[in-house]
């Protein structure tokens, strides 16, 4: 038997101040920013799925993503992207081919939402 699970636990996000990440991201994703910073430079958020923790030690302008490394799924797609556009959030893409679209948050960290 592996002792490696082929399960995702959780993605670390670099961010240049947790309490502003914290606010940005629980804002976007209709969470309560009323969680604990812990240690001082990591908040984690609450997902279903694996885990998104928000850390600031890590953060350098050679490591933010410049991939997406994972995607926010959605089941309307339009509205999703009507709902960034709203939010002043800066659209990388249109979206694509009916499924996806690319978004910076605010540390210019690529990330993306997906149709599932």
């Amino acid at each position: 038997m592996n002792p490696i699970l082929n399960e995702i636990g959780t993605v670390f996000i670099p961010v240049s101040s947790i309490q502003n990440a914290r606010d940005w991201y629980c804002d976007i994703l209709g969470l309560p920013a009323d969680g604990e910073i812990l240690f001082g430079h990591l908040y984690v958020l609450p997902m279903k799925g694996a885990g998104l923790v928000l850390d600031s030690k890590i953060y350098s302008e050679n490591n933010k993503l410049n991939f997406p490394a994972f995607h926010f799924n959605t089941n309307h797609i339009q509205e999703a992207y009507q709902f960034m556009k709203s939010k002043n959030v800066e659209l990388v893409t249109e979206i694509q081919h009916n499924q996806w679209f690319n978004f910076k948050d605010p540390d210019g960290n690529l990330l993306m939402v997906c149709k599932c």
